[in-house]
């Protein structure tokens, strides 16, 4: 394999069927990344920002079975504007004190067009909703990244205050994570 090659889902398959990708795998948080964007202004104006604290590790059988969990602090969410994040942490939104994590539980993977698609359950302030969403998959010697754009309705896990209206409830949530072997 060459250095991040983009794999195919039958080539994705190979690795598993030949056992390259099985075992237990953790997230290089300094080298992944969980952004999210939105639109505000009434749809005006889009609102990126970045989850700073992000961590996972995930487990690959010799059938083929995958599972792992991604989770980020809520607490580590940044827009670069010091209100809008005070507010996202707040208990109108968040509410990380009571809500520390967002946690992403994998509960199976299977080929997809263009890589794979990742099934699991989304846990939000206490909430959990299945999300399932299609992942670009690319691998290295010991090393295996996951890219993906997840579409997220945040009134799915009671995230509906918005002052004005302005806010809008369709989010997408991109992924790029990098796992390594342990």
């Amino acid at each position: 394999m060459t250095p991040q090659e983009q794999l195919t889902a039958s080539a994705l398959q190979a690795l598993i069927k030949d056992g390259t990708l099985t075992g237990s795998w953790t997230l290089d948080p300094a080298r992944s990344e969980v952004r999210l964007e939105s639109r505000h202004t009434w749809g005006l104006r889009p609102v990126h920002g970045v989850f700073r604290q992000v961590t996972g590790n995930g487990t690959v059988t010799a059938a083929g079975q995958v599972t792992g969990t991604l989770t980020v602090a809520a607490g580590s969410v940044d827009t670069k504007n010091k209100r809008r994040d005070t507010d996202l942490r707040s208990a109108k939104l968040f509410d990380v004190a009571s809500h520390p994590d967002i946690t992403y539980t994998v509960n199976g993977m299977q080929p997809a067009s263009e890589g794979i698609q990742v099934t699991g359950s989304l846990t939000v302030r206490g909430r959990t909703r299945p999300v399932s969403f299609d992942a670009k998959v690319s691998a290295a010697a010991g090393e295996v990244q996951l890219d993906a754009e997840v579409p997220v309705n945040r009134a799915d896990f009671g995230l509906v205050y918005s002052p004005l209206r302005m806010a809008s409830l369709h989010n997408t949530i991109t992924v790029h994570a990098v796992f390594t072997r342990e």
